[in-house]
C-alpha cells in the first residue's frame, strides 16, 4: 500500500532539504509543494491543520506535514514522513555537535591552541534571531491590553523564576486568564471522529517511566546517568513546549546551562547551536540533536552519537503521540470556545517567554569575561541581524553565512 505513496515521500524528502526560514518559511513551501504542485490538500485544509498544530506542544511545521501524510495514508505514512522530514536536519546538527566539541574552543596541538574564529559572531547573531521571532509573533498575538499584560507578566516571571517548570505554569495560567474574554466565538459542530486512546496511554506511560528511570539512575549512580536525564528532559520539553524552537531555547538554557552543580553545556555552545540551526533546512527542533551530542561528548564519540539520537527521538515522540490522539478530538471539538480562548493567552505568554530568553542570552555575551568591559560589537551584531530579518527578505541561511565569513575574515 505504501508503494503508491512513493512520489509523495520523495516530495517530502526534497522538501526537507529546501525548507528554510522556520515555521513561517515552511508554510510557504508547503503551499507550493503540497497544495499548488501536488494538490495533496487544499489551502483551507492546510491553514486548518496549521491552526490546530499551533495549539499543540512541539514543532508545529513538523506536525502539519504529518497531518498531510495522515490524510493520504493514515498513521503509518505519517510516521515515515516524520522520519524523512527530521533526518536531514537532525543529522547535520548532530554532526555539528562533534565539530563544536573538537574545534569550537580550539584544538590542542602541542603548546599551541588553534581557535575556530569562524563562529565569532554566531552567538550575538542568534540573539538577534530570538528578538526577531518575538517581534514577529508579537504582531499577531498581542492585540489587546489583556494579551499585552500576559506577555509582560510572562517576561518578568521567566526572568526572575529560573526553573523549567515556570513555562507550563505560565501557559496554564495564561490560557485560563484569556478564557475570561468573550472575543472568540465557536463555530458549528462536525461529525464525531473515532478516538484512539492507545496513543494517550503510551504518551503517559513513557512520561512516567522516563521520570522514574531518571530519578533511579541518579539515586543509584548508574553508569552514564546523563543519558537517562537527557531522555527525560527532552521528552518533557516535547510534551510541554509551545511556540516552536524559539520557546524550546529558554527551557534548554535553564535545564542544561543554569544547573547549579554540573551544567551539561555552556551558554556559548547553546547559542552557537541555535545560530547554526537557522542555516539548516527542516525543523528548528533539530537543535536537540546538537544539544544531546554536546551534553554526552565527555563520554566519547559513541555516547555522543547516542546522545544525538536519544535527544532527537525524545523531543519529537511526545508531540507525535499527542498529535495522533488529539487530532480526532480536535475535529470533534475544534470550534469549542475554551480551546480558542485559551490559545489567545498561550500565544501571548509564549511571546513574553521568548523576549525574556533573548534578554537572558544577551546578558551572557554582553561583557568580556576577562576585562568585564561591555562588548559593543556583540550589541551591534544583534541590532544588524534583527534589522536585516525585520526589514529585508534576505533568507536566514545567507545571514548566517555572512556572519560566518565575517568572523573568519576579521579574526
Amino acid at each position: 500500500m505504501l508503494l503508491r505513496h512513493v512520489p509523495f515521500l520523495k516530495s517530502v524528502f526534497l522538501y526537507s532539504f529546501t525548507a528554510f526560514g522556520g515555521p513561517q518559511g515552511h508554510m510557504g513551501m508547503m503551499v507550493k509543494t503540497f497544495v499548488q504542485k501536488r494538490k495533496d490538500i487544499t489551502e483551507d485544509e492546510l491553514l486548518e491543520y496549521n491552526a490546530f498544530c499551533q495549539m499543540l506542544p512541539g514543532p508545529s511545521s513538523t506536525q502539519t506535514v504529518m497531518l498531510i501524510a495522515m490524510k493520504r495514508g493514515g498513521v503509518p505514512l505519517a510516521i515515515i514522513t516524520l522520519l524523512l522530514w527530521v533526518f536531514p536536519a537532525a543529522f547535520i546538527m548532530g554532526l555539528f555537535s562533534f565539530i563544536i566539541f573538537y574545534f569550537n574552543t580550539g584544538v590542542q596541538q602541542g603548546n599551541k591552541m588553534i581557535p575556530l574564529n569562524l563562529f565569532s559572531y554566531i552567538q550575538p547573531m542568534s540573539v538577534g534571531f530570538v528578538f526577531f521571532a518575538a517581534a514577529k509573533m508579537m504582531q499577531t498575538s498581542i492585540k489587546y491590553v489583556a494579551t499585552a499584560s500576559i506577555m509582560v507578566g510572562s517576561l518578568i516571571a521567566t526572568l526572575f523564576i529560573r526553573s523549567p517548570w515556570v513555562f507550563p505554569a505560565l501557559l496554564l495560567v495564561s490560557g485560563t486568564i484569556s478564557n475570561f474574554s468573550n472575543n472568540r466565538i465557536p463555530g458549528p459542530q462536525h461529525k464525531p471522529k473515532r478516538i484512539n486512546w492507545m496513543h494517550l496511554w503510551l504518551f503517559a506511560l513513557i512520561f512516567i517511566v522516563a521520570g522514574i528511570l531518571s530519578e533511579t539512575a541518579s539515586t543509584l549512580g548508574w553508569p552514564h546517568v546523563r543519558i537517562y536525564h537527557i531522555f527525560e528532559n527532552f521528552y518533557r520539553f516535547g510534551a510541554i513546549v509551545f511556540g516552536g524552537g524559539q520557546a524550546l531555547l529558554p527551557m534548554m538554557l535553564y535545564q542544561f546551562v543554569s544547573r547549579p552543580h554540573s551544567p551539561y553545556l555552556d551558554s556559548g555552545q547553546l547559542l552557537t547551536g541555535y545560530g547554526m540551526v537557522q542555516a539548516v533546512p527542516g525543523p528548528v527542533f533539530s537543535i536537540c540533536s546538537f544539544v544531546g551530542g554536546v551534553a554526552m561528548s565527555q563520554y566519547g564519540g559513541m555516547w555522543q552519537a547516542i546522545g544525538c539520537i536519544v535527544a532527537t527521538i525524545a523531543v519529537f515522540l511526545p508531540s507525535t503521540l499527542l498529535l495522533f490522539f488529539l487530532f480526532p478530538i480536535y475535529e470533534n471539538l475544534k470550534h469549542h470556545v475554551i480551546i480558542f480562548r485559551a490559545l489567545e493567552g498561550i500565544n501571548a505568554a509564549v511571546v513574553g517567554i521568548i523576549w525574556a530568553s533573548g534578554i537572558v542570552l544577551f546578558q551572557s555575551i554582553a561583557f568580556d569575561h576577562q576585562s568585564l568591559s561591555f562588548e559593543w560589537s556583540n550589541l551591534v551584531v544583534v541590532i544588524i541581524t534583527f534589522s536585516i530579518l525585520y526589514f529585508t527578505r534576505i533568507p536566514a541561511p545567507f545571514i548566517v553565512l555572512g556572519w560566518l565569513l565575517l568572523g573568519w575574515t576579521l579574526h
